[in-house]
């Protein structure tokens, strides 16, 4: 069994739970005991959970908000955002898409693009990737990923959902995280949005995060990249945080504030 299947697993558990101990990891995964120590340590480095004695606890944060209220959030700096982050795209490339207020602004974007291949789990993106007529003729393939849905959820998740990521070599992955910062990396409240997100960046040549300005320095329950594996930061320059900011111009290769 792969790591990161391990690991979403034991995500599911602490989802569920809130407390698992190493001796259920072992029977649940049926795996040896080092090699839960090794999963319990990875998890508590990603920030999904704190070691206790026995096990692991999950680590609580603030939840995050529906997509239909992110989306009127920060719509305007969002939607800039999303405009940067198509110039730096080029026909015929293939890209991941993740679910998330600012990506699903960036799908309506690429609409007037052609030539790329688009691979997403949002079935926000997927419908404005394909928006049009029945007759009409797509700029782009967009590939939907398969997945278990939840309920009131407007994109696919877990294991399938991963192993069909890992199915693709990407060239971009196009990223929303709940937060960035410049030591803990790109993070996201929901274990499974994390899962999803850090098959991507591992999948791609190159990650692009997509951040306004309320999510520079936050460090949300699960971090899914660190700053080594972030290729561009696509942000805005609203919000109160410049020391942040500057540190996050320090620490990944570019940085591009609209």
């Amino acid at each position: 069994m792969l790591q990161e299947t391990r690991l979403h697993r034991i995500r599911a558990l602490l989802t569920t739970l809130h407390q698992v101990s190493t001796e259920r990891i072992i029977t649940e995964l049926g795996i040896s005991r080092e090699t839960a120590r090794r999963d319990i340590i990875e998890l508590e480095a990603q920030g999904v959970a704190r070691r206790v004695h026995g096990g692991l606890v999950a680590v609580e944060s603030q939840e995050e908000a529906p997509l239909r209220v992110r989306l009127s959030a920060q719509a305007k700096e969002k939607r800039a955002i999303a405009r940067a982050a198509a110039c730096l795209l080029q026909p015929g490339q293939t890209l991941f898409l993740d679910a998330g207020s600012t990506t699903t602004m960036l799908a309506e974007e690429l609409r007037t693009m052609s030539g790329l291949t688009i691979i997403t789990n949002s079935l926000q993106a997927a419908l404005a990737l394909s928006a049009g007529e029945e007759r009409d003729t797509l700029n782009n393939e967009v590939i939907l990923l398969g997945g278990v849905m939840g309920a009131g959820a407007q994109q696919t998740r877990g294991e399938s959902t991963i192993a069909e990521i890992c199915r693709f070599r990407a060239d971009v992955a196009l990223l929303s995280p709940v937060g960035i910062d410049a030591k803990a990396g790109a993070s996201s409240f929901y274990p499974h949005e994390a899962a999803i997100a850090r098959a991507m960046v591992q999948q791609a040549a190159r990650t692009v995060l997509l951040a306004d300005h309320s999510k520079i320095a936050v460090v949300s329950r699960v971090v899914y990249a660190l700053p080594s594996n972030i290729s561009v930061l696509v942000t805005d320059a609203g919000g109160q945080h410049p020391a942040a900011l500057k540190a996050l111009r320090q620490a990944l290769p570019e940085v591009i504030s609209v």
